[in-house]
């Protein structure tokens, strides 16, 4: 079987959903991979007629998951921290670091509230949030944020691609710079991993988050978190409990200290429900090669933007320059408002979002160009 075919076989066998919806919302909350469903299913079923029987199993997934993540941005297992979400791993580096009265966070202007909110709980230790507007017409808008940084400011905070317009950054323009200049750099990488792929040896972030229910196809409350280990060192811990320590197994030794690993940031038990689920479409990335994903994503995406720009009422809010794309494209309708098209999209199954002042549509690699040129077809009857 030619890999073309073969791939349709697997993302056919994958993503069976219903009838009639179309799903271009993986921005927001992405479908399960069949193979998620059934790890779930085989999991609930285990607890069911056996409890933690095997419990020594479920931490040989949780550590495939580990490895797996630590893969997919080209780090070490060791150094990857199971987390709730990319809020409390912004977090985590956010109220872990000491700052001084002056210091300043430099962070692109209408980024999600996860990269916002953060840096700005900092302000009754003094901190200064500096906010960069990154207009789509801007051939460089890294030049933006680096003219931005000052010898006050601390650290750069940015979403690899923002969730509005679905501008993607050089990521390693922006590391290298951050390097010679002494500034920590920190990707919110939730819009990019699972889209395109991740190589931090090239890139050079000193810290990367993101959320696994998105392009990774997983579910809620579980991200992966990893830094750099000198910055982890220096990371003040505010969340403590048996399995944040060098020894979790021994609970009668009075004595502690963190772990050395990652695990530090991870004070409790493991969500063992997500890890399962999470590692099972990961394991979709592995078997298929996250380059040809990256090639089925981009494909949904040119498709999409080549039918806006053809259509003579539709008005692209997303950049038209392919190494400016991930997997995000926000439009709206000259005559039509972007919250009726939207109300009436849903109402036939098209899942999509508003966001950006139009309609963000964000297309996986299960998604096909026929999908699409339906849902334009069912605009064009809506307006």
């Amino acid at each position: 079987m030619k890999e073309a075919e073969r791939f349709i076989e697997v993302m056919q066998r994958e993503f069976p959903l219903e009838a009639g919806l179309i799903h271009l919302n993986h921005a927001a909350v992405g479908p399960w991979p069949r193979r998620a469903a059934e790890a779930v299913r085989r999991f609930a079923e285990e607890n069911l007629h056996r409890g933690s029987l095997h419990y020594g199993a479920w931490l040989e997934t949780e550590a495939r998951l580990r490895r797996r993540l630590a893969a997919l941005i080209g780090e070490e297992a060791g150094d990857i921290a199971l987390l709730k979400n990319t809020s409390e791993g912004l977090s985590v580096i956010a109220h872990g670091l000491s700052w001084r009265t002056g210091d300043q966070v430099v962070i692109p202007a209408g980024e999600f509230p996860s990269n916002r909110i953060v840096w700005e709980s900092l302000a009754p230790q003094g901190v200064r949030v500096i906010r960069v507007p990154l207009p789509l017409d801007e051939e460089a808008p890294e030049e933006r944020l680096l003219a931005a940084c000052t010898p006050r400011t601390r650290l750069l905070s940015v979403s690899a691609v923002d969730y509005a317009t679905g501008l993607r950054l050089d990521l390693e323009r922006l590391g290298r710079e951050c390097r010679i200049r002494g500034i920590l750099f920190v990707v919110d990488a939730i819009q990019w991993l699972g889209a395109l792929p991740f190589d931090n040896r090239r890139i050079g972030a000193d810290a990367v988050v993101a959320d696994g229910h998105k392009w990774m196809l997983g579910p809620e409350g579980l991200a992966l978190f990893w830094c750099r280990r000198e910055l982890r060192e220096r990371l003040t811990l505010h969340q403590f409990g048996w399995h944040m320590v060098e020894a979790p197994g021994d609970f009668d030794r009075q004595e502690w200290r963190p772990a050395r690993s990652a695990r530090r940031f991870e004070c409790g038990s493991p969500n063992m429900v997500a890890i399962h689920a999470l590692e099972a479409s990961l394991s979709l990335f592995g078997e298929l090669g996250m380059e040809a994903v990256a090639k089925a994503v981009a494909a949904n995406v040119d498709h999409l933007v080549a039918r806006i720009l053809d259509h003579p009422r539709l008005e692209i809010l997303s950049p038209e320059d392919p190494a400016r794309r991930a997997g995000i494209v926000t439009f709206r309708h000259r005559r039509v408002s972007s919250e009726h098209i939207y109300r009436r999209l849903m109402e036939e199954r098209i899942l999509c979002a508003l966001r950006g002042g139009g309609i963000r549509f964000s297309p996986h690699c299960h998604n096909t160009p026929r999908q699409i040129d339906r849902t334009l077809q069912r605009i064009d009857a809506i307006s």
